[in-house]
């Protein structure tokens, strides 16, 4: 269950393994990939290039590579005009044979932070500029299911992220900055435990406490039930079958547009001026792996 992502990068989707795709707009400080995947019980390697081009003979400006050779290690390197520079070798392995995995690669003003299921592994320092970043390259015994850009090089509301929150608890709050502007997408990517029953999800005025847009998936029942509560009253409830809760909400001058893997779901019209919206909340039987605005 996915999200989609603004317009600029579209996640991919269970790719075949080589996989060599554009970055479109590059990266800059303050991007993440998110890749979600697995490995095999009989897996020796697998590599991930972030490329200064399109071919396989582009530079690489950070080259991550797992390797389970009886010396387990994460290799970190760059290659610059034809030639490796010096390995970085991490000697403790994040990744465990025959299970799945969620991969951070966190872009930031010192180097790449890479996150392995929640956890801080390893900041591998910049080599080369991240501006000359255009593509992701992913190769050897690995499947994946999801690649993601969040906030990748594209201006505000071409795909630039002005806010990130990875791996975060829930009962969850936070600001939007700048609150809600016509066109801007709240991207939110987790998964439903077993055993879950709803969850929910509120864009909330703060000032006032009243809740512009109220999302509350019930998995147990199939339907996504939606709502707005004004002066404290609850208005009536729109309904909607759904088999899965997880989705991306845009902000349009009428209404809010949800999708599902891409593919759009509904339209909430707005009971309440959205450009007062300035918080997100989320609680309920839910993980959240990212929000991005």
């Amino acid at each position: 269950m996915t999200f989609v992502a603004p317009p600029g990068y579209q996640p991919v989707y269970n790719p075949s393994i080589p996989y060599l795709g554009p970055i479109y707009g590059g990266v800059r400080v303050g991007a993440s990939v998110y890749i979600q995947g697995s490995v095999p019980e009989n897996i020796t390697r697998f590599r991930i290039n972030l490329l200064c081009g399109e071919s396989d003979s582009s530079d690489v400006a950070l080259h991550f590579n797992p390797r389970f050779d009886g010396w387990d290690k994460v290799v970190f390197n760059s290659r610059k005009d034809g030639s490796w520079m010096s390995e970085e070798k991490i000697r403790r392995m994040p990744f465990s044979k025959g299970e799945a995995f969620e991969l951070v690669i966190m872009i930031t003003s010192k180097g790449f932070q890479t996150k392995v299921n929640g956890k801080d592994f390893f900041l591998f320092p910049h080599r080369l500029p991240v501006e000359q970043i255009r593509a992701i390259q992913v190769s050897g015994d690995v499947s994946i299911q999801t690649i993601n850009i969040i906030g990748g090089g594209y201006p505000d509301g071409m795909g630039g992220g002005m806010g990130v929150s990875i791996h975060t608890p829930v009962p969850f709050s936070t600001w939007i900055p700048g609150g809600m502007l016509p066109k801007r997408t709240i991207i939110i990517r987790g998964s439903v435990p077993h055993g879950a029953q709803r969850m929910g999800f509120n864009l909330v005025v703060s000032r006032t406490r009243d809740v512009a847009f109220h999302m509350n998936p019930r998995v147990q029942e199939g339907v996504v039930v939606r709502n707005a509560q004004t002066g404290g009253q609850w208005g009536s409830e729109e309904r909607q079958l759904s088999g899965s809760p997880f989705m991306s909400i845009r902000c349009g001058n009428q209404r809010f547009k949800v999708f599902v893997n891409g593919q759009h779901l509904f339209d909430f019209f707005h009971r309440t001026n959205f450009s007062e919206i300035d918080k997100l909340e989320i609680d309920g039987d839910v993980q959240i792996s990212y929000v991005h605005f």
